[in-house]
Parts: C-alpha cells; structure tokens; sequence
C-alpha cells in the first residue's frame, strides 16, 4: 500500500480525529498534521491551529503540501440543541466551512478529500430487514443530517469542477474508549447494577467500533477504488438494544439485570416525558449494509463487536478506578 507522505487531519482533538492521529503516526512514510481550534501544548504530532471553521478560515497554512485532507470537525449533533437557530449554526460549520476548507483543499493542490459525514444523511431508522445502502436517495430529518447531506452535494460538485477526488464515509453510531452521551451513560448504568427495563427490545441496529471505522478511513487514503464513491460503515453485525446491554454486561463483568418490558410501553412512557428521540435510539431500528464498501474496497472489519466491548469497558473501568 502506496501511502501519500502528507496528510492533514481536521477535528484532531475529536473522538475519531485524535484516534485516527494516533493510527497514522504509527505508519510508515506518513507525515500527519492535526489541525486545531485552539494552540494544544501538549500535541504528539505536528499541528497548525485553524480557528473556528466557517467560510472567513484560513487554511492555506494548514493545506500546504498535503496530499490527502481528512475532515473529521463538524459541528456535532445533540440531542438538546440550545442555539435559537440550529440549521444556521449546523449550515455554518458543516456546509460553509467544509466547502471554503474543499475550495483551498484543491486549489493548493490536494489530491484527495476525505469527509466523514453521518448515517443521518440516509435518515433517523429503518424497516427492520431493510437496511440502508450508500447509493440510496438521501432522507434527512433534522438540521445536522441535512447540513451533512449538503455538504455532500457540494464537495461532488468540487470534485467535478477540479478533479480533486472526494470520499465520503458515512459512519453510524461510533463506540470506543473514551466514548461520551447515551453509550456511556448505558455502561455507567450496567456498572452501577441498576436495573434497566430493556431485556424485550427485539429491534436492530449497526454500530461500528473507533477501531474499525479509522481503519476503514486508513483504507480510503489511496484506495484506487474509493475516489468519488459514499461508503456506509458498521462492524457488520447489528444488535438489538438487548443483546448490546448483555455483551456490554459480560465486557463489564457485570451480571444482566434486566427487565423485560415491552418496547410498545418504553414508548409511550418516553413520550410522555418527551424523549421520543431517546425512543427511537433504544427501541428503533437503524441497520446499514456494508457490501459495497466489503467488495469494492476489498475491506473487512478487523475488530469484532465483542473485541471492541472489550476494549470499551476496560478504558471505561480503568477511569473508574482513578
């Protein structure tokens, strides 16, 4: 594998940015840069600091001599946004400043653009059995997934405009050491020994492990395959909320504690507390199917769902123990 000698890393000190600095910094021939809001003293690879992201960034600095660029900062989903106009903020961050960073990208020369967007671009759930593929007509919902879906369409614009090659990897719901929200409030819950009425949810749905999602964007770096193509990512086995809480359990070394209440009554019980969004994630369904990126790519996951529990819940339980 031919690897450019220069790559630039957005979003370096993100969940997925600063694991995908470390993965690179262990390969040879890679000179990897990580760019940063803000001066980070304490960095362990070479940095150049960028400011917020929106259209007035300047990246010539930062996109000078690079052959590939990695854009992993995005303004983030929540599940509670305070700003009083969401979409603007998400169109600022994820369209704007993602294009402007693309426009400079290939002006300087960049050979290839890789943009981690989301699973949200395809939609919020699925039919159980009917997974989401990459080539299917966008469906969006809320103003995140559409800022993601909009700068899809502009960076393939870009592309063919300037024969800069763009990837786009669509990952679904990312878990790993150091994992925040609703994954590490399920284990503090499991470590806890509480009780949880979670053990009749009979849904689906596809996460992809840190680990296997870097590799995967590792792939795609020079990948004669990749140029211009959408990619779904998963571990490529999808679990109902039940069987994900019992293989966090075992992970954990923590006996199952559940309560086999039936999804219909979660439910409407969520929705009377108005937390149909919570719902949706631990009732729904969400599965994607990951042919075209296993037989285009040449590409398996290297990490199983339980290897990556395992290392999930051993960095969990380690910050425990501090």
């Amino acid at each position: 594998m031919n690897h450019p000698t220069s790559i630039l890393v957005t979003g370096a000190t993100g969940f997925v940015g600063s694991s995908l600095l470390l993965k690179l910094g262990q390969i040879a021939d890679i000179c990897v840069v990580g760019a940063h809001r803000r001066d980070e003293p304490f960095t362990r690879h070479p940095s150049v600091v960028v400011g917020d992201i929106n259209t007035k960034t300047n990246w010539h600095t930062a996109v000078h001599g690079q052959r590939v660029v990695i854009h992993s900062a995005a303004r983030v989903h929540v599940m509670s946004d305070t700003s009083s106009d969401p979409f603007t903020e998400f169109r600022k961050v994820n369209v704007e400043g993602t294009l402007s960073l693309a426009r400079q990208a290939a002006a300087a020369g960049v050979r290839r653009f890789i943009f981690i967007s989301s699973i949200k671009v395809n939609g919020e759930g699925t039919v159980l059995g009917a997974p989401y593929h990459a080539d299917a007509q966008p469906l969006p919902t809320d103003p995140y997934g559409i800022s993601k879906m909009e700068a899809e369409h502009g960076l393939r614009a870009l592309a063919a405009d300037t024969g800069m090659e763009v990837v786009i990897i669509r990952p679904t719901l990312v878990y790993g050491p150091g994992v925040k929200a609703n994954f590490l409030n399920m284990m503090r819950w499991l470590h806890k020994g509480v009780p949880l009425p979670f053990g009749a949810i009979h849904n689906r749905r596809s996460l992809v492990a840190l680990d296997n999602l870097v590799d995967l964007i590792v792939t795609c770096i020079d990948h004669p395959a990749a140029a211009n193509q959408t990619f779904l990512v998963s571990d490529g086995e999808d679990l109902s909320t039940t069987e994900l809480l019992r293989r966090m359990s075992t992970a954990l070394g923590k006996p199952a504690r559940f309560l086999p209440v039936p999804s219909r009554l979660l439910e409407i019980g969520a929705a009377m507390l108005g937390k149909q969004a919570l719902a949706q994630r631990l009732c729904g369904s969400l599965q994607v199917d990951i042919r075209k990126t296993r037989e285009l790519l040449n590409w398996t996951p290297p990490v199983s769902v339980d290897e990556a529990l395992r290392i999930t819940a051993k960095h969990f339980l380690e910050q425990q123990a501090k």
